[in-house]
């Protein structure tokens, strides 16, 4: 997708002028640690966010804020921005100064590491679990009585089918949508993932060609690809497009829920993508602003089993699934799931042969084609 020099300036100013209040925020906090007084001065952290993701950290931000003040005696308010992962991570290293990042997939980070040297490239290896406090996977969400019968990757691209999701050049959702529905291809051609690993380079070319092909018509279906996974929600529930809405788990929960009994109806194919949304402190901004000891437990804190218990409340499936009752554990779907290194090496090069300008992404959509 394609922006034009006006809209990136605006998003620029944007960041820009949230960046200054970070920079008020950071002065605050420095000028109120010299007071002096018995009571330590408040602190106020930003985590920058992608979109399904504001339910969640509505409701961790206050957890925490009463687990500091208890264990602390300090005031602690979190602010949150969301929108589209690729374009938050843009926004940091344009100046948005993030104390923490939670971010869709790790690629992103990794780009603030690299282009933004704001933290460290073993920035990863900081908390458990590649630090991705919880997981999710990639599933459809059809309406009422699943009109078009989609029970699988393969129906996606019978008959008239319209498909919504996000763009993949702004949405880390939409990423792992697409690489999901490639990995199914690649497992339909050979049979079992496991075989990629030693099948010669012929056979994963010929296999490569097949599930260019069909992630190419699944976008073919595409009417409009929103900039973020919310957005994507909003065009499939409020504006009424597409048959079937390819996104978060989490987010087909949270749509479930919210909206009138029995309208949508979440469809979990036979194989999906385990995504892993990582978190990571923006070292270089939190030392900046002085909040480095809050950033660091506002994230180990999303480990505890009361951060555990409220990422399966919004329905993200917890990095310690032993910290949920069995009840709790069964509202997740029993899913054969991949590791984005199974299919397609590390994220790193899953971005370069997919996803930057001129990747097989933009090779095979065209806005507006048919």
């Amino acid at each position: 997708m394609k922006y034009s020099r006006l809209s990136v300036a605006l998003f620029v100013l944007s960041a820009v002028a949230v960046g200054t209040w970070i920079g008020c925020k950071s002065e605050s906090n420095s000028t109120n640690s010299s007071g002096g007084g018995a009571a330590k001065p408040a602190v106020t952290l930003l985590n920058v966010s992608y979109d399904p993701t504001r339910e969640l950290y509505n409701e961790f931000n206050k957890s925490f804020a009463e687990y500091w003040k208890e264990k602390n005696s300090q005031d602690v308010k979190i602010e949150t921005t969301h929108a589209g992962s690729g374009k938050q991570a843009r926004a940091v290293i344009d100046g948005l100064e993030a104390d923490v990042v939670t971010l869709a997939l790790a690629y992103d980070i990794d780009v603030i590491a690299e282009k933004g040297k704001l933290l460290p490239d073993d920035w990863q290896a900081k908390l458990p679990n590649n630090s991705s406090p919880y997981t999710s996977t990639i599933v459809f969400l059809v309406r009422k009585g699943n009109p078009k019968k989609i029970k699988d990757w393969s129906d996606l691209v019978k008959g008239d089918v319209q498909v919504i999701t996000p763009s993949p050049k702004t949405s880390g959702g939409a990423r792992w949508n697409y690489l999901a529905a490639w990995g199914f291809a690649l497992q339909k051609e050979l049979g079992d993932l496991s075989k990629l690993a030693d099948v010669d380079a012929k056979a994963r070319e010929a296999a490569d060609v097949k599930a260019k092909e069909f992630v190419a018509e699944i976008f073919r279906r595409v009417p409009v690809l929103d900039t973020g996974a919310r957005g994507a929600t909003q065009s499939f529930i409020k504006n009424g497009q597409g048959d079937v809405l390819l996104t978060w788990e989490n987010e087909a929960y949270l749509a479930v829920k919210n909206e009138p009994a029995g309208e949508y109806e979440i469809v979990t194919p036979s194989l999906s993508i385990l995504a892993e949304p990582p978190v990571a402190v923006v070292e270089n901004f939190a030392a900046k602003h002085k909040t480095t000891e809050v950033a660091e437990a506002y994230l180990q804190h999303l480990y505890s089993p009361q951060g555990q218990q409220l990422a399966a409340k919004h329905f993200y499936r917890p990095a310690k699934p032993e910290t949920l009752s069995a009840e709790q554990r069964a509202q997740f779907a029993d899913v054969k799931l991949f590791k984005i290194n199974e299919a397609f090496g590390s994220w790193k090069e899953a971005q370069a042969k997919h996803f930057n300008d001129g990747g097989v992404f933009d090779q095979i959509y065209q806005p507006g084609s048919k």
